[in-house]
């Protein structure tokens, strides 16, 4: 048999410091020039090939490397630039990428940005390309080229990296609302595609990477009929084609795939491990397969016997035909735990960041090539960890399966209807369209510094207290000034929303350099769930009691959902997601009910994960939705009819889901909209949804200041799908990543256009009643 080969299919782009994050945040605050950045990128993306290869990777790939995210990318590779970000296609460079990621980039340019959403059912974000009806396309930039040919002159057998053009236009949307199909744009597409492709055989490139997640969905027949299409026209390109799958199987598009004239296949066998068996009999007799053995996901070290068996049926059957790689990009785990070194040991040993799960691809290789013996150190080493981690006393606490078992419908239930607790929870403080925020407030540099001081041993905790406190009154001063209704204490205690309660919850652990990449150079640390979850003490009442004592306004308590918590931390795998969900549901509980107890009587429970998670195989959603639903419920449900709970969701395509968010049963429900100019709110024209909406009227994820006429002419909008009387004003998500002096402006912006709005329906119905009485 011939050598099995090791490689990878994309690369935590951060870099081991969060070096990405550093040298692009520089760039857009024009301390450094363009021609430095892409400097730095060359170097950065020099560093990541290295130590891949020093990893024994066979293959190193090209072009996974990104300033923002791949899919804007491949929107700038192929010229698909919106008319408001660049007048001809010439005028467009790297600030066009930023301004359409960001809605302003260093060199002044200024627009509205990109639409923002989850990446399938992960925590990564993509700018959603924006198609139109008379689109065209060329190779506009030599970013992805120079890269290769860097890569070349290294020295490095290379496999470079594309998103697929199927995935491509189905990720992106239709401009202007468009009823035509995006997938008619596939016969301009493919040339390019093509002369792309012929561009990497003239260097000599075999092997190209054409990432088609989509094929892991319920596609539409249409779409699945222009992959024979699609794949006959590139077949003749050159260079031998990967056609990459992840984060699901095959399953009934194994028929498809089969006939395409592709010369490997990867599958995620951690995602799906039953399909291994049936792809190993439809593959066809001379295409290679590559095995996604290593979670490209979570954290957790790989079970390497397990694998290694699953390794050596396919390697049996295939021989040299057979390549081993993680189960999707390593983009979504942290660069290297050798930076974890205050780490508990016990639980070091049970995880495996990018650098180390590349070691275990080459492991199994390593084992197939050369037989166990030569690896078995490694073996005895893994064997003996994922042992302690099944048996550690740690992981299971009796106290927390029993309160599980306990839980029944009554728990979920509010004491009444919407309606009802409607009634009972008006407040006079609180005037037809409320104006309020999500949570945060921008985290400065001087409240960064005061929480590393405190966890560092700096600073004292009575001082710490008293800092944080002072950061609480200001916010306050700040919003009554502003003139908001509902009030937040800003969350200045907070690193991030997760990270936070993974630090206060049993059975979690955090990381130091555990970073990775949300979207941009935002990048969070996702505490580690390693074993049952309780809760030993309040996580967040002091902060927003103190906070209700300096105001005669209602303040909002702040917490982060069930599933949320669940989606954006690294889960357990050793037992099923919805059982830990539950045990989170329970801890919140004990949370809400003490808010609650405290005097705050408006308590949020953000979800913005909700849909984030959604199985992608409709047969599946059921009974994620009742388990998510009922866990959400299970954290909300202990209170009075008169204190009022809010949740928030992220980038969320309604349609599908609103029966389960009505089930959830919050009584105002804020959503993320903007971006897409409340295209979100059509979902509620054929809905009645019973309860309170607060669509976002803002971009939080741009800098740019949104006018009084632009804020109103969206709530305007909204009217016609929302009734008056159930009408939030809030922006689309938290301010923490944003600069004090744009939150200001755009809150008394924001503030305003729900005054002028409130104004003039007040004028309306006095008209009314005056026409009437005459």
């Amino acid at each position: 048999m011939g050598m099995v080969i090791a490689h990878n299919l994309g690369f935590p782009r951060i870099g081991v410091h969060r070096e990405m994050k550093k040298m692009v945040e520089t760039y857009w605050r024009g301390e450094t020039s363009q021609e430095t950045l892409q400097k730095q990128a060359l170097q950065l993306q020099t560093q990541h090939w290295k130590m891949q290869a020093d990893q024994g990777l066979h293959l190193i790939q090209v072009g996974d490397f990104s300033w923002y995210d791949h899919v804007l990318d491949t929107s700038f590779l192929f010229g698909v630039i919106p008319e408001r970000f660049a007048s001809t296609a010439m005028t467009a460079d790297m600030n066009t990428v930023f301004c359409m990621a960001r809605g302003q980039a260093p060199n002044g340019q200024e627009a509205a940005a990109c639409e923002l959403t989850k990446l399938f059912n992960t925590n990564y974000h993509y700018l959603v390309p924006e198609f139109s009806e008379d689109q065209s396309f060329r190779l506009l930039s030599d970013m992805f080229l120079r890269n290769v040919d860097h890569a070349l002159q290294q020295g490095y057998a290379i496999k470079p990296v594309l998103l697929g053009p199927l995935t491509f236009l189905w990720l992106g949307k239709c401009q202007n609302n468009g009823a035509w199909d995006r997938l008619s744009l596939l016969p301009r597409l493919l040339p390019v595609y093509q002369a792309l492709l012929r561009q990497l055989s003239q260097r000599g490139v075999e092997w190209v990477q054409l990432d088609e997640p989509i094929l892991v969905l319920d596609l539409p027949e249409h779409w699945r009929s222009a992959f024979k299409s699609t794949y006959h026209a590139l077949s003749s390109s050159g260079v031998r084609c990967l056609l990459t799958t992840y984060f699901g199987g095959l399953e009934n598009q194994l028929d498809l795939v089969e006939t395409l004239p592709v010369a490997g296949w990867h599958i995620d066998v951690c995602r799906a491990p039953h399909q291994l068996d049936l792809v190993l009999k439809h593959l066809p007799r001379e295409t290679m397969l590559s095995l996604g053995l290593v979670d490209g996901r979570n954290v957790w070290r790989t079970d390497l016997s397990r694998a290694l068996s699953q390794a050596e049926t396919a390697h049996r059957v295939l021989g040299e035909r057979l390549w081993l790689a993680g189960s999707c990009s390593l983009l979504h785990v942290p660069v290297d735990l050798d930076e974890e070194t205050q780490l508990d040991a016990e639980l070091k040993s049970w995880l495996a960041f990018a650098k180390q799960k590349i070691q275990e691809i080459r492991t199994l290789t390593d084992a197939l090539n050369f037989g166990k013996n030569a690896v078995a150190d490694v073996l005895e080493s893994n064997r003996a960890a994922i042992v302690t981690r099944k048996t550690s006393q740690r992981v299971h606490h009796p106290r927390v399966q029993q309160r599980m078992a306990t839980v029944d419908i009554t728990i979920t239930e509010r004491q009444s209807p919407y309606p009802q607790r409607a009634v009972v929870q008006k407040n006079p403080l609180v005037p037809l369209l409320p104006t309020t925020t999500i949570g945060s407030f921008p985290q400065t540099k001087e409240i960064r510094t005061i929480r590393r001081d405190y966890k560092q041993g700096k600073m004292s905790a009575a001082v710490y207290e008293e800092k944080m406190r002072q950061e609480i009154t200001d916010v306050i001063q700040i919003q009554e000034d502003l003139g908001l209704d509902v009030l937040v204490h800003g969350e200045p205690e907070r690193n991030d929303m997760v990270e936070y309660f993974g630090e206060l919850l049993e059975g979690v652990a955090f990381t130091q350099n555990g970073w990775v990449q949300s979207y941009g150079s935002r990048c969070v640390k996702p505490p580690i769930i390693f074993g049952d979850v309780s809760r030993s003490q309040p996580m967040t009442v002091r902060w927003s009691q103190y906070a209700q004592t300096l105001t005669s306004q209602p303040v909002k308590g702040m917490l982060t959902g069930p599933v949320t918590i669940l989606a954006w931390s690294f889960v357990r795998d050793d037992q099923p997601r919805q059982h830990t969900a539950l045990q989170i549901a329970l801890a919140l509980r004990d949370e809400v009910l003490d808010l609650e107890s405290a005097g705050i009587h408006v308590i949020q429970i953000d979800e913005p994960a909700f849909r984030e998670i959604l199985p992608l195989r409709r047969s599946e959603w059921p009974d994620y939705f009742d388990w998510a639903v009922r866990c959400f419920r299970v954290a909300s449900s202990g209170v009075k009819d008169t204190t009022q709970i809010h949740t928030h969701m992220c980038y969320s395509e309604f349609n599908d889901i609103l029966s389960a968010i009505a089930a959830l049963d919050a009584d105002v429900i804020t959503i993320e909209s903007s971006r897409s100019h409340m295209e979100l709110l059509k979902a509620f024209e054929h809905f009645s949804y019973p309860n309170e909406i607060g669509p976002g009227v803002y971009d939080i994820h741009s800098p740019r200041v949104p006018t009084v006429a632009e804020i109103e002419a969206l709530l305007q909008h909204a009217l016609h799908y929302i009734p008056i009387e159930r009408l939030w004003v809030n922006p689309d998500c938290g301010l923490k990543t944003r600069q004090w002096k744009e939150v200001k402006l755009a809150l008394v912006n924001m503030v305003q256009a729900a005054k002028r709005l409130r104004a003039r329906v007040v004028k309306n119905t006095e008209e009314l009643v005056t026409a009437e009485s005459l």
